[in-house]
């Protein structure tokens, strides 16, 4: 199951053997049977009322006498206490306790019997109370109405000292939103008492709306209201200082006039007609620390041959409306859509029926949400009794009352990336994989491990691309908030194929109207998305576009000998030097892989080139970071993008069980060796089109494979179009590890003439043969008449100087000779290893020889 439901609470094992315990030590004296049965009964009546800030649960039951009983389960000490007894047949729907322990909060519904007897207010339907509890004392009437009134104790971020006033929230079935400010003193030692209990001041701070739901966690009310048939969701945040604020307006192209009145999270809603539970709409509103702000929507449903639903990213300024076909619609549907939020992402099942895991932070492309239908097996593993989501991914189940951690299941996320035929839901699961993880060695050895059994499976995109992108994304996403927006988290850009089962329409949407002029936390990050949709265009995203270009102008350079300043290229390669010593610092074991172990000067150009441009990247658009952070920054992500590479090699490495003696050139490849060659090739593909800096070492041990395993005719075929690049060192081993029979004599010209002029003629002097000096002659005579001017000349030749007679040769000889002693006369210390007009003598005639069969 992709979704996985950790139990935090339940009532039968935290709250029911507590119960017993207390009912057995009371009865202790007594003596008789049926006290079980008594409590089989409390337990009946046992459900939650109420999950608090500090995560304490309010519970209710009735005892044998139909008293109605209020307890409190602590979360941190995981020990129960019992708060207040109504010696009064009561149904409570409603019920809050504030943080210190000292009032308590309760709506409840009485009975027409009940009504007529009742002591507190007869006549009225609902009753809401304010008790004190801290001794039992007094109890106040705030409401006594014919209307539902829910109530929420406020609880403000002071924990060093009691606050003098608690803040009530009342909500009334008649629209409207009350705070009452609630004054406490304490009397005789520890007794505590409401101040002028007559008058609780109160404020009215929202009313005419017919939607609001509570976030405990971070202390928000949102509350739709009709504003000329227009759906206007607002957001009041209320503070530690007791103040609070509206923070914005924004229309919701949502249908509300006919939908009644709705509340979400203020405590558990068993009012609600479950069995009509699925007719109604459905709305709820998420956040995560990232500064993201989605509203969830599901229309009533008059029909169940198609579900529709819709997600609005206020964060990113649009919409996505989801429609799918339900299968099986013979079988009656009883429950509606759930909506949970996992923080980084959204989800939205129907029990039997589907499953659909929305990106919140990327939800551009349908291929990075994973999206189930009723056929794959997870579906069925997915609780089917309603769900209620609070903050920070806490659902209550208030039919069994369980609360529950959601998470999302790496181990299921790892089969279904293996199991799937669909390259979206691969791409899906891989994402969501990794955010479990978050660079995590094990979950990436374990996705390593499968993509190198299967580097071929998606045809959709690159495998190994996407993995190295993402998870060196998630390898630095902490580090500031703003990561999502400066690196790229998906080598993917577009996605034109369809999702099996689900079709999507995406529309812009207005963004929020912001009320307030100061920003702090969440606020602030919201407001930075909410500008970065406004004014970034194009994306901050990262490339290498600027990397690319100014790498091949320095590969360019020296080629033609004209390098600039040195100063600039040794700051270059400081950098590679930082990024592999941050690399090795990483890496505590040996490596198998005879990687990073020499210079690679184009690779170590590509790094160090990679550093600066991303360093820039990062200073231009992380106002306030440290620069010593950025610089840490960005070596933590270049050392990760090329460790992923070394893990990926390593993980082949082993599995084919290669050793180093397939380093030398004079070994026959193996299946093993081709294998590990074909990996090789697709972490080059993955690499060469991001333009992403490679190990020093990789183009070596690539090309030994590729000697070993490849034909002379494909070996060249893969040199010529840039499958294969030479390196300095492994021409030079293969020179010295090949003999020169005529299979290997061919092999070691064919690479010559392939090799950089500079690179040719250091190898040509390694290799003992005529045809290595036929070259070296040929570029020691071209560029020694480059500048070549003819002067008149004396016809005679003194051939007593010339070993062979042959007029041609002796000329051109001669005059080899005259330009070699003018050079030496103007640059007397200049050197050419030994090359001279004799020795390009002795090269030709061996040539002719050779040519003639001689």
């Amino acid at each position: 199951m992709a979704l996985r439901l950790v139990a935090d609470f339940d009532l039968g094992k935290d709250v029911l053997p507590w119960l017993r315990a207390q009912r057995a030590a009371s009865e202790a004296s007594e003596t008789g049977s049926g006290g079980a049965d008594v409590l089989e009964n409390d337990y009946e009546s046992l459900r939650v009322l109420n999950v608090e800030r500090n995560g304490n649960i309010i519970y209710t039951y009735k005892d044998d006498k139909g008293n109605v009983i209020f307890g409190l389960y602590d979360c941190q000490t995981r020990q129960n206490e019992l708060l207040y007894t109504f010696e009064t047949d009561l149904q409570v729907f409603s019920c809050s306790v504030n943080s210190e322990r000292t009032l308590l909060a309760a709506s409840l519904v009485q009975s027409t019997k009940e009504r007529k007897r009742n002591e507190l207010q007869p006549g009225s339907k609902c009753l809401t109370l304010l008790v004190e509890i801290h001794p039992v004392n007094n109890v106040k009437v705030l409401k006594a109405v014919d209307s539902y009134i829910w109530v929420q104790f406020l609880y403000p971020h002071v924990e060093s000292h009691p606050l003098p006033e608690n803040h009530l929230l009342l909500i009334s079935e008649e629209k409207y939103i009350e705070q009452l400010r609630i004054h406490v003193a304490q009397e005789d030692g520890n007794r505590v008492v409401i101040k002028n209990s007559g008058h609780l001041p109160r404020d009215r701070i929202a009313e005419d709306f017919v939607w609001a739901q509570w976030d405990m966690s971070e202390q928000r009310l949102y509350y739709i209201d009709l504003k000329k048939s227009r759906s206007i969701l607002k957001c009041i945040q209320f503070y530690a200082d007791e103040s609070y604020n509206l923070m914005f307006e924004v229309p919701l192209d949502v249908s509300l006039s006919n939908s009644g009145f709705k509340l979400v999270n203020f405590g558990c809603d068993y009012h609600q007609d479950r069995e009509k539970l699925s007719k109604h709409l459905t709305l709820c509103v998420f956040t995560n620390r990232t500064g993201s702000l989605c509203v969830c929507y599901s229309p009533k449903c008059a029909s169940w041959e198609q579900i529709t639903y819709s997600v609005f990213y206020i964060h990113k300024g649009h919409s996505k409306t989801f429609t799918t076909s339900l299968e099986n619609v013979g079988s009656h549907v009883t429950k509606g859509i759930t909506f949970l939020n996992l923080d980084y992402y959204v989800a939205v099942y129907l029990p039997g029926h589907f499953f659909h895991l929305l990106n919140v932070q990327h939800p551009d492309l349908i291929c990075h949400s994973l999206f189930l239908t009723g056929n794959n097996e997870m579906i069925d593993m997915l609780p089917h009794c309603p769900l209620q989501s609070l903050s920070g991914s806490l659902v209550l189940d208030c039919c069994s009352g369980k609360l529950y951690r959601a998470l999302l299941s790496q181990s299921s996320l790892l089969q279904l990336l293996q199991n799937t035929r669909l390259d979206c839901e691969k791409m899906a699961a891989l994402h969501c994989a990794l955010y479990c993880g978050q660079g995590t060695r094990f979950l990436e050895g374990q996705i390593i491990q499968w993509i190198s059994e299967n580097v071929s499976a998606c045809h959709s995109f690159d495998l190994i691309q996407e993995f190295i992108i993402a998870s060196s994304y998630w390898s630095v996403y902490s580090e500031t908030s703003n990561m999502d927006k400066l690196l790229p988290h998906s080598s993917v850009l577009t996605w034109n194929t369809e999702i099996p089962g689900i079709t999507l329409v995406t529309e812009d949407i207005a963004l929020p109207f912001m009320k307030v002029l100061n920003f702090k936390g969440y606020w602030e990050k919201l407001n930075s998305n909410l500008e970065y949709v406004k004014y970034a265009k194009p994306h901050f995203h990262y490339n290498n576009i600027v990397v690319r270009r100014e790498w091949h102008n320095l590969i360019s350079e020296e080629k033609t000998g004209k390098r600039r300043s040195t100063a600039y290229v040794r700051t270059i390669l400081d950098n590679a030097i930082k990024v592999i010593s941050n690399l090795e610092a990483r890496n505590l074991g040996p490596r198998l892989t005879p990687l990073l172990q020499e210079e690679d000067s184009h690779q170590r150009l590509l790094m160090g080139l990679m550093v600066s441009e991303l360093k820039d990247h990062f200073l231009r658009h992380l106002q306030g970071v440290e620069k010593k952070k950025i610089e840490q920054m960005v070596l933590d992500y270049i050392s990760k993008l090329l460790d992923l590479i070394c893990h990926i090699l390593e993980t082949s490495w082993r599995k084919h069980n290669l050793h180093s003696c397939i380093l030398h050139f004079n070994s026959r490849g193996s299946a093993a060796e081709f294998a590990v060659f074909h990996i090789m090739t697709r972490i080059l593909e993955a690499t060469k089109s991001l333009f992403l800096p490679l190990p020093p070492g990789f183009h070596t041990l690539h090309t030994i494979l590729g000697v070993h395993c490849l034909p002379l005719h494909n070996l060249l075929h893969c040199i010529d179009s840039g499958v294969l690049l030479l390196t300095e060192t492994a021409v030079v081993r293969l020179m010295k590890d090949l003999d020169n029979t005529e299979k290997n004599e061919k092999l070691k010209f064919s690479i010559i003439l392939r090799l950089p002029p500079l690179i040719g003629q250091k190898i040509c002097r390694l290799w003992d043969h005529p045809m290595s000096s036929n070259i070296i002659s040929r570029n020691h005579v071209t560029r020694l008449l480059q500048n070549y001017k003819k002067q008149p000349r004396n016809s005679m030749i003194d051939k007593s100087s010339f070993s062979v007679e042959f007029l041609p040769l002796n000329y051109f000889i001669e005059i080899l000779t005259d330009i070699e002693s003018s050079n030496q006369a103007l640059y007397p210390f200049e050197g050419h290893d030994n090359v001279d007009a004799e020795f390009v003598e002795e090269a030709a005639l061996k040539h002719t020889t050779m040519l003639l069969g001689l």
